[in-house]
């Protein structure tokens, strides 16, 4: 396993990581989570992702009674949770400081740990100032029940705000960005945030490297049953790949296909690899419905050694999508 800062940060991340989004709660339980963790965790993984919103607060009691069945030291692991839709309630959404205290404190009872290491702003909230929610997440820092927290989703100019209210407050920045990040969406992580590296030093911890499984070619003849565009609440991924913009994707995952044999490695691993190179990238969240399936992404990190420059390039010629004058990466 390779170990990668998380920006600026002393912390240091796997870089590949294990989320529970979408499988957690509804494709796995506490027994087939406590073997995923297990072998993640002795494949080097040291940062399990999750959000108050996964399966409604589900997805972390699974993970939380699997750690601790488990009984790790809980210095040698990470773990996250992400605030803004935590019930029906008006103060159980969004950012507000009452919001964002409670939601840690529900994260801690159902991830069963007594401080978390990161804390996502799951996504912007446009009703609350942003220097509400940077005090609330200083003081929860304070208090000792977060060290680093960060945003999701959140737009360059939106963090920026938010360190410079830090700055100007004396209050703690965000260290991380959780974003979107694959082949086939590459615009915010390559150009949008490009200053941000340099300027604030700001990590990045990706989630769907393949596109939803998009990148893995299983949906190229058809949606195969069991497969998560089939499950009940993701018809909206399922509407997305049938688009005319999903079909154009899937045009160049089928070209990517025979180069990935060519150089002998699986498409998926083709794909998470092609995320790693990308030196801002802090780590790779992975998911994984069956235990088979994180046991294989594991082994993407082999794939590093055949993406040469050579190969970068060919894989730019298939996708044409390179962002306007990009931060070059892979070199």
């Amino acid at each position: 396993m390779e170990y990668r800062h998380l920006g600026k940060s002393g912390l240091k991340l796997s870089a590949l990581s294990l989320g529970s989004w979408v499988t957690f709660g509804k494709q796995v339980d506490v027994k087939d989570a406590v073997a995923m963790l297990q072998t993640a965790y002795e494949g080097g993984i040291n940062f399990f992702d999750n959000a108050e919103a996964y399966e409604a607060g589900e997805s972390e009691r699974i993970m939380g009674q699997a750690i601790s069945e488990l009984g790790w030291p809980r210095d040698t692991f990470v773990v996250s949770s992400k605030v803004f839709w935590g019930g029906k309630h008006p103060t159980q959404v969004g950012l507000s400081a009452k919001h964002v205290r409670d939601a840690c404190d529900h994260a801690l009872q159902r991830l069963c740990v007594d401080y978390l290491d990161l804390y996502f702003c799951h996504r912007p909230d446009v009703d609350t100032p942003i220097e509400e929610t940077v005090r609330a997440m200083h003081q929860l820092v304070m208090q000792g029940k977060v060290l680093y927290w960060g945003t999701s989703e959140w737009n360059a100019q939106q963090i920026t705000e938010a360190h410079l209210v830090a700055r100007r407050e004396h209050l703690t920045p965000p260290t991380m960005e959780q974003p979107q990040y694959h082949m086939l969406h590459r615009d915010r992580v390559e150009a949008e945030y490009r200053p941000l590296y340099e300027a604030f030093g700001m990590g990045t911890t990706i989630w769907s490297p393949l596109a939803s499984g998009l990148l893995t070619g299983k949906y190229l003849d058809g949606i195969p049953e069991g497969s998560r565009m089939n499950l009940p609440g993701y018809e909206w991924l399922r509407d997305l790949m049938l688009s005319n913009e999903g079909r154009q994707k899937l045009e160049k995952v089928r070209a990517l296909k025979p180069l990935a044999e060519e150089l002998g490695i699986p498409l998926h691993h083709l794909a998470l690899a092609w995320c790693l190179k990308n030196p801002h990238v802090s780590t790779v969240i992975l998911g994984a419905s069956r235990l088979s399936q994180l046991q294989d992404n594991l082994r993407c990190l082999d794939a590093l050694k055949v993406l040469d420059e050579g190969v970068m390039q060919r894989i730019e010629d298939i996708l044409q999508n390179r962002p306007p004058d990009p931060e070059r990466f892979g070199q």
